[in-house]
């Protein structure tokens, strides 16, 4: 929530409204002129400057520097998350099917079209319906996935993340949907978090797991 703003740079050094200096873009860097000296942040890397904190941040060869703002949550009121109780019902074990899908057409919440590769699927039974989740396989082995539901935009965010255990040797996921969480960009305008891809995009309510931001 402390992310305050992702300012996409191009080679022209300009100034943007709350950050010391003028950035622009060399290379997969995003690099300010600040005061009499120069700072050069790789993607991930950080600076620095008083209450702020700034780090590189690159996406499909476009770069940006993040301005992290510790007063920013406050300033946009945000207090709480809203969650359901918590419902055995919404805990499952389920098969990881793997039957990778690579290139798959994606798009961010700004509107960013790219692909992604997913690296299996998961059959659910729910009390509404029957549901397909593909996911993404982590470096430790975790898997990821991202999914919306019946209640997405109205009684919960738009969508929402889920992080679950290595399969176990015969292929077995635990998938406990009280575990859902928000994306980052429920908090802050300035994460590019990707929608669900259609796969994911369920027609039943999922009434499991965090809601809102409040």
């Amino acid at each position: 929530a402390t992310l305050a703003a992702t300012h996409w740079l191009d080679p022209t050094p300009r100034a943007f409204d709350g950050v010391p200096g003028r950035w622009h873009a060399e290379g997969d860097r995003a690099v300010g002129s600040v005061g009499d000296g120069f700072v050069s942040l790789a993607p991930g890397e950080r600076w620095e400057s008083g209450d702020l904190e700034l780090r590189g941040f690159e996406r499909d060869g476009a770069v940006a520097v993040r301005v992290y703002d510790p007063s920013a949550p406050a300033h946009r009121g945000i207090s709480d998350i809203d969650r359901w109780p918590v419902d055995n019902r919404m805990r499952l074990v389920a098969r990881l099917r793997r039957t990778p899908h690579r290139d798959v057409p994606t798009v961010a919440v700004d509107g960013h079209q790219s692909t992604g590769d997913f690296d299996g699927e998961l059959d659910l039974t729910l009390s509404d319906g029957d549901v397909t989740l593909c996911v993404q396989a982590l470096d430790d082995g975790s898997l990821f996935a991202a999914f919306s539901d019946a209640t997405s935009g109205n009684e919960s965010y738009r969508f929402r993340f889920l992080r679950m255990s290595a399969p176990t040797s015969d292929g077995l996921v635990t998938v406990d949907l009280n575990r859902a969480y928000l994306p980052p960009c429920a908090f802050s305008d300035g994460y590019v978090c990707v929608f669900p891809p259609p796969t994911n995009r369920w027609a039943v309510p999922v009434r499991a797991g965090e809601r809102l931001v409040r």
